[in-house]
């Protein structure tokens, strides 16, 4: 049996299914292969342990996609205020959205609940096709472009192939691509916490020793944490008594927001710095974490993404338009002359953020708190982080930069 689409998408996450969901839009008949059929009912009792700080030039690609409805429906948490300590000294930045044309310079979104929210807008295009439980075995050049075999010993013929299969892409590895990079010896913990206080629908994070500490606001009343620690610390709060863990979380906060009364399962995965030596290859390209991975500590790689994504569309439904091949080399060299530079820009602001925090000489500890707090007095200079941060800076694909409903997200909540 052999099947036919113009773009078979390899991963149904957050960006794969954006991929797949535009092109569909499109009028690209698209066929998207997922390891399973994502949920789309859970129980209301806690939250997903990732989750994605979704700036407003995200928003903007799900409400041009319409996907941003059923998100909202399934429960955000728009962050209005971000307040940001140094630890080990007296630096602060506070940015608030107020300063902005916005009611909120961001949302908190589970990431269970973003993928759903496309999964169930994919479903509704009739050129969309999704294949789970079935994956692919082989890649090999065709006629058309690419053909798919998969496990179960079905073919598929595509156009192109987009890999969007994470950080680990058998896609990328299958076609031969390599990568450069190097793993920080660090892991990010991951939790959901009750506290005495209100999180106020602030996202705060305290710059640690071993590194950030963030606590972000949930849509139930509760925080998500994303704690930067070394592989062994990592490892030893995560195994560790639910006590020893909050008595080790309160001191790391400071009490930012009071007693922590109550903390979800645990887990921890390794943090890496990885590109792909290329982002295309004959009929082939490669997305989100399969092209990418940074530092998570301003919380850019799914947004870096979701921008993969909508250059992605973006391109291809101009070549549809234009009666042109949707795998050729002019659109993928386009695509990768637009995203790989603005990619690598944002990793290396990362890894150089990561690496100044990671400096403990009281020296430059001060030197970096009177930094933070210049940037916190100039409204220029916090302007400017700002529109970076939202997502907002220019040559954005024109589904990140749609500024139609500014100022108008808040209502209802």
């Amino acid at each position: 049996m052999i099947d036919q689409y113009e773009v078979v998408v390899v991963g149904g996450g957050i960006v794969g299914a954006t991929v797949a969901c535009g092109l569909a839009r499109a009028g690209i008949s698209v066929g998207l292969l997922n390891k399973d059929d994502p949920p789309r009912i859970w129980s209301q009792v806690g939250c997903d342990l990732r989750v994605s700080a979704l700036t407003q030039g995200s928003v903007n690609i799900m409400q041009a996609l319409g996907a941003w409805p059923e998100i909202v429906r399934r429960g955000v948490s728009p962050y209005r205020d971000m307040r940001v300590y140094d630890g080990a000294g007296h630096g602060c930045l506070h940015f608030d959205s107020a300063e902005t044309h916005f009611q909120e310079l961001g949302f908190i979104v589970e990431n269970r609940v973003i993928v759903a929210g496309l999964w169930d807008l994919f479903e509704s295009f009739e050129c969309g096709e999704s294949i789970c439980a079935d994956p692919v075995v082989a890649i090999a050049p065709h006629d058309l472009g690419r053909q798919l075999t998969l496990r179960s010993g079905r073919c598929i013929k595509a156009e192109l192939v987009i890999a969007a299969d994470g950080q680990h892409s058998v896609m990328r590895s299958q076609m031969g691509i390599g990568v450069q990079g190097w793993p920080y010896h660090q892991q990010g913990l991951v939790t959901t916490v009750s506290t005495a206080k209100s999180h106020q629908r602030t996202a705060w994070q305290r710059f640690l020793e071993q590194g950030p500490l963030a606590f972000l606001p949930l849509h139930n009343g509760q925080s998500s944490i994303v704690w930067t620690l070394g592989t062994a610390s990592a490892k030893a709060y995560t195994e560790c008594s639910e006590g020893d863990f909050l008595a080790a979380l309160m001191k790391a906060s400071d009490g930012l927001l009071g007693e922590i009364t109550a903390v979800g399962t645990r887990a921890a995965f390794p943090l890496n710095f990885q590109h792909a030596n290329s982002y295309t290859a004959e009929a082939f390209a490669l997305v989100g974490d399969a092209a990418h991975t940074m530092h998570p500590l301003a919380g850019q790689g799914a947004n870096a993404g979701l921008l993969d994504a909508a250059a992605m569309i973006e391109l291809l439904a101009q070549a549809k338009e234009r009666r042109r091949p949707l795998g050729g080399q002019q659109v993928l060299r386009r695509y990768e002359r637009w995203r790989k530079g603005d990619n690598l820009v944002m990793m290396t602001a990362m890894d150089l953020l990561k690496r100044m925090y990671g400096v403990h000489e009281q020296p430059f500890v001060q030197l970096r708190s009177l930094g933070m707090n210049v940037i916190n007095n100039s409204r220029l200079l916090k302007k400017m982080f700002n529109q970076y941060a939202m997502g907002l800076r220019s040559g954005l694909p024109t589904l990140a930069s749609n500024a139609a409903s500014h100022g108008k997200r808040s209502e209802g909540w």
